[in-house]
């Protein structure tokens, strides 16, 4: 079973949560407040973690930073309705997706499931995978069995989101590839006016990656279309 810890301090909220989850075959923990969501989150082997932005004593913000310096369990965000500074301070620091309150409870159920479909195979199915599949585009190495990604022949530290969307764009390198479709394949869900987390997302590989390669700019922004990564060689 998949377990989830929810960073909280709404309880009556985290105690509804936890039910729902419960019935959809998940275990789970809920805390309700930064430390002790740091303390679990370091501690416990969650599959995904539920995390509030507005949190007593240390923020929500202050936790993801943490946990991205020790893991890469997937974290999905929730932020007040319609604060997008929020929303793009936390994918600019590693989180996997982000959903304002107040939210139907069947919609983050459904971003966990998708979240999760795309993180790291558990011990359970890592034999399933492919054995030394990778994907090479100039000096980028993604291996698709291990979700290793090396750049330049230094490591870099991808989230799940940030990985599948490397992968997106490394596969149709040399292509335009709209901010709908990458929406859609990458985060599973349709795009909306205001939705701008794929640009987000595009943000931070520019920095893990480095803005050029070749003396070309390694992902170009096409203005109100999407996005094209550079087709070099190594």
């Amino acid at each position: 079973m998949k377990k989830l810890l929810i960073i909280d301090d709404d309880r009556k909220l985290c105690g509804l949560l936890s039910e729902y989850f419960v019935t959809e075959g998940f275990t789970v923990e809920a805390v309700h407040n930064g430390k002790q969501g740091i303390t679990a989150a370091c501690e416990g082997d969650f599959d995904l973690i539920v995390l509030d932005v507005m949190l007593p004593g240390v923020n929500g913000f202050e936790v993801l930073r943490h946990v991205r310096t020790r893991m890469d369990t997937p974290v999905i965000m929730l932020t007040a309705r319609g604060d997008d500074v929020d929303r793009i301070i936390g994918l600019e620091m590693g989180a996997d997706d982000y959903l304002p309150k107040p939210f139907n409870t069947r919609e983050l159920m459904a971003r966990i499931r998708t979240v999760l479909r795309r993180a790291k195979p558990g011990k359970e199915e890592s034999s399933a995978m492919p054995v030394g599949k990778k994907l090479v585009v100039g000096d980028v190495e993604m291996d698709m069995g291990t979700h290793n990604v090396v750049c330049s022949g230094n490591p870099v530290e991808l989230t799940t989101v940030e990985f599948a969307l490397l992968e997106q764009l490394l596969k149709n390198a040399g292509e335009l590839l709209s901010r709908e479709d990458l929406t859609q394949k990458v985060l599973g869900r349709r795009l909306t006016v205001y939705d701008r987390s794929i640009d987000g997302y595009v943000s931070k590989l520019r920095k893990k990656l480095g803005h050029q390669v070749s003396g070309s700019e390694r992902i170009r922004a096409i203005r109100s279309v999407g996005y094209l990564y550079a087709l070099t060689e190594k």
